[in-house]
């Protein structure tokens, strides 16, 4: 039989399992929550249980507090200062003018995509008609400027596809330079050559290549968005070329020499030893490129006139109506923005796939 004592225990033992798990299930949602940028939802959901409430009111003015009252200041700065500094388009908008543009620009995206659906319904009409008369079927695609929202979007494909291709190239050499220091030794050169060049030197380059050797008469990308893709590969694989062979550079020697103890194959022994190792090394260097290749598709896009948020503010620049500095303005901010969102994205796949490397 149980005696009285062992059941007292195990009653006893209940709540403070539940603690452990409670404390652990917290410290998880943690970790994620400020990868995420919300990691200021633990220390409320701590003050919410009653768990040490002076401390996670202190945690909580730390992670949201003070950022909040921060930009309180520079929102109220920002529109005190601002109507004290004229230019040629007037005086700088403050955030109340900037907010008004971001409705136009909405409206604006709004009523685009209301043409656009009109014109579908009238194409999709006329062609039923034709294809009942026997007629000739023509299906043409919509022709309306481009709104905000689209330029955006346009942006984010670009980059994307930028950096796709960079850490595609990127990540082979930066592992044959971290193993080998014959390939290191010829590739090192190159690189700190190439790595300080600027985008508005690659740009022209890029765009005469891709014009003479891109040639279809059903292309399936655009030039201007190969020029700018490529711009952006070429600028933003060097950071992570590096960090990949610093990186495996730096893994412990004895990984590789299990590796050739139990004949493992080469692509084994990256695959199963050698990128688990530099993954934190190759991630840094994915945030950096990232970072680095959405400033340089900006200016590109400026450059070269290819669509995108560049051209946005290039074509607001030149329009010079009283409206174009706010719309400028929300141009930054929104690049700001997805910058800030992109890092944070490359944050959490950093965590996930290190957490996973490293069970």
């Amino acid at each position: 039989m149980t005696s009285i004592t062992q059941v007292a225990g195990a009653q006893a033992a209940a709540p403070k399992k539940s603690a452990i798990s409670l404390g652990y299930a917290f410290n998880r949602a943690g970790a994620i929550l400020t990868v995420a940028g919300f990691g200021w939802v633990v220390p409320l959901g701590r003050l919410a249980t009653g768990t040490e409430p002076r401390r996670q009111v202190a945690e909580l003015w730390r992670q949201l507090g003070i950022p909040l009252a921060a930009i309180v200041l520079f929102l109220l700065a920002w529109g005190a200062l601002a109507p004290k500094v004229q230019t040629s388009l007037g005086a700088v908008p403050g955030p109340v003018e900037v907010w008004a543009q971001v409705d136009n620009l909405i409206a604006d995206h709004r009523a685009e995509r209301a043409k656009e659906a009109a014109f579908n319904e009238r194409q999709a009409k006329r062609n039923a008609e034709a294809k009942a008369e026997g007629g000739e079927v023509k299906t043409r695609r919509f022709t309306g400027k481009p709104t905000y929202l689209d330029q955006i979007a346009t942006s984010l494909k670009t980059v994307f596809m930028g950096f796709v291709l960079a850490t595609l190239v990127a990540v082979p050499l930066g592992v044959m330079c971290g193993l080998s220091k014959t390939v290191n030794a010829a590739l090192n050169p190159l690189i700190q050559i190439f790595k300080p060049v600027s985008p508005l030197a690659w740009l022209p380059i890029v765009t005469m290549v891709v014009s003479a050797t891109y040639v279809s008469n059903d292309p399936m990308f655009e030039k201007a968005f190969l020029n700018s893709a490529i711009t952006v590969t070429l600028c933003s694989l060097w950071t992570t070329l590096i960090n990949t062979a610093i990186g495996v550079a730096s893994i412990d020697k004895d990984l590789v020499n299990v590796g050739r103890v139990l004949n493992l194959p080469m692509t084994t022994t990256i695959r199963k030893l050698v990128l688990p190792s530099a993954l934190p090394y190759i991630f840094t260097g994915m945030r950096l490129s990232l970072g680095v290749g959405w400033m340089v598709l900006i200016a590109a896009e400026m450059l070269a006139q290819n669509p995108g948020l560049g051209k946005f503010v290039w074509d607001e620049f030149q329009n010079g109506s009283s409206q174009s500095l706010a719309k400028i303005m929300v141009a930054v901010l929104t690049i700001g923005l997805i910058g800030f969102l992109l890092d944070r994205v490359m944050m959490a796949l950093q965590a996930m796939f290190s957490h996973s490397a490293t069970r």
